[in-house]
């Protein structure tokens, strides 16, 4: 502590005050334990945001859809309409292949 300016002193003794109350919950893993869990949060709430950004693209694209008469998933090129524009697929654009362990997501953005 005496090596220490005098004006980072009360942060060290804060930090060293945090880091014993952190080791008598968590005898092992202290500050990191409760840092790892934070990540983890932090990871979860990235995944739900990026859930949700897909899904509100996915929503303005089916409107824009929608209002421009585009008609997606049909699979018949052949005589399309002279309003519609015909984009053939075997599988929808929006379909995600991910997997997402929600055990830990607690009440999800989408429960009813």
């Amino acid at each position: 502590m005496q090596e220490l300016p005098v004006h980072q002193r009360g942060d060290a003794v804060s930090s060293m005050v945090y880091e014993a109350n952190a080791r008598v919950r968590d005898p092992v893993y202290g500050c990191v334990g409760a840092i790892s869990s934070l990540q983890q949060q932090v990871d979860v709430l990235q995944t739900q945001l990026a859930l949700a950004q897909a899904e509100v693209i996915h929503m303005r694209m089916r409107q824009a859809a929608s209002t421009s008469n585009l008609t997606v998933g049909s699979s018949d090129c052949t005589s399309p309409s002279p309003n519609k524009l015909v984009i053939p697929h075997s599988k929808s654009f929006f379909a995600l292949d991910m997997v997402v362990d929600q055990t830990s997501f607690g009440e999800s953005l989408w429960s009813c």
